[in-house]
């Protein structure tokens, strides 16, 4: 099987049908990866360009080791240190690696929809958006997904709350589509300066502002980091009242009385959104999605490629 897309750009137009085939596929590369030797010959002779116009760890490091373990090779191209430093434009960076003939494009970017736009302008290539702006981060979506379906078995009806920085958040608005699409039940919670107005009757979730409330009903809490990088104005007084009102905490979850999966697509602000307690807990799965993320990125990688057999 294959996936219906030659490019994963989001999860909004991707068919619920292509993201079982990852995750089912992304369980077999998770077996792979507990191997004495964890590398397959699956991309062999296959060029991969991690193109990060942003600054980027776990994601980064994840693409590229995933591509390692495929047995592809890679190139790591940061803006910071290129001619995009002296003006030299998108296209004309990505047409320059592509005249060295390169096969995928794993590609952040600060502005939204710009791997929609290498896809249109590059249509032969297979470009993956690592994260565009506010708009999608879609491989992180299919690893949250793909832990939560380890932990409790499946999605089809779990409850599933994203807390914090909705406005800001690409991983917010990538796991809405994914969980509605494969059958959960998805709420927002967060001060109200930091949930887009319309979005309940937009997307079709539910939104809290009282964060226990929240916590009774799901059986998932994906708390988000509040990026005050992309904030242009005071959304809320300051990070201490922000911890105290919507902060994760031991307190707060030895209160509810029932066990609640925690997540957190990283990096922690520790003390604002969450506690230490609670990141390092014994509901956390943080440290699994991690590890999921490999195993995830390889699923993307190699049924992008067309390749068949080697997994």
């Amino acid at each position: 099987m294959q996936l219906s897309t030659k490019h994963l750009l989001g999860i909004k137009d991707l068919p619920a049908v292509d993201i079982s085939l990852i995750l089912s596929t992304a369980a077999q590369f998770k077996e792979v990866l507990q191997r004495p030797i964890k590398k397959v010959p699956s991309l062999r002779d296959l060029t991969v360009v991690n193109l990060f116009y942003e600054n980027s760890t776990r994601t980064r490091i994840s693409f590229e080791l995933a591509e390692k373990r495929l047995s592809a090779d890679t190139i790591n191209f940061a803006a910071s240190g290129s001619s995009v430093s002296k003006g030299e434009t998108l296209l004309d960076t990505v047409n320059n690696i592509l005249s060295m003939k390169v096969d995928m494009v794993v590609m952040r970017h600060s502005a939204s929809g710009a791997p929609h736009f290498l896809a249109r302008h590059l249509p032969e290539t297979a470009i993956i958006n690592a994260g565009d702006g506010i708009n999608e981060h879609p491989t992180q979506a299919l690893l949250d997904a793909f832990s939560i379906k380890e932990k409790l078995g499946s999605l089809e009806g779990k409850k599933v709350v994203l807390i914090g920085d909705i406005m800001h958040s690409r991983v917010a608005l990538s796991n809405i589509y994914l969980l509605k699409k494969m059958g959960a039940e998805v709420m927002l919670a967060g001060p109200p300066t930091l949930i887009p107005i319309h979005v309940k009757a937009a997307l079709d979730v539910e939104v809290a502002y009282d964060l226990k409330k929240a916590l009774q009903w799901c059986d998932v809490a994906n708390v988000l980091r509040i990026q005050l990088e992309r904030q242009n104005q005071v959304l809320f007084s300051s990070l201490r009242e922000y911890n105290l009102a919507y902060g994760v905490s031991r307190k707060l979850l030895d209160s509810i009385g029932k066990e609640i999966v925690i997540m957190h697509p990283g990096p922690i602000n520790r003390g604002v959104e969450i506690d230490s307690d609670v990141a390092d807990g014994r509901d956390s799965i943080i440290l699994q999605q991690v590890e999921n993320g490999v195993a995830v990125r390889m699923a993307v990688l190699y049924l992008l490629s067309g390749r068949k057999g080697d997994s």
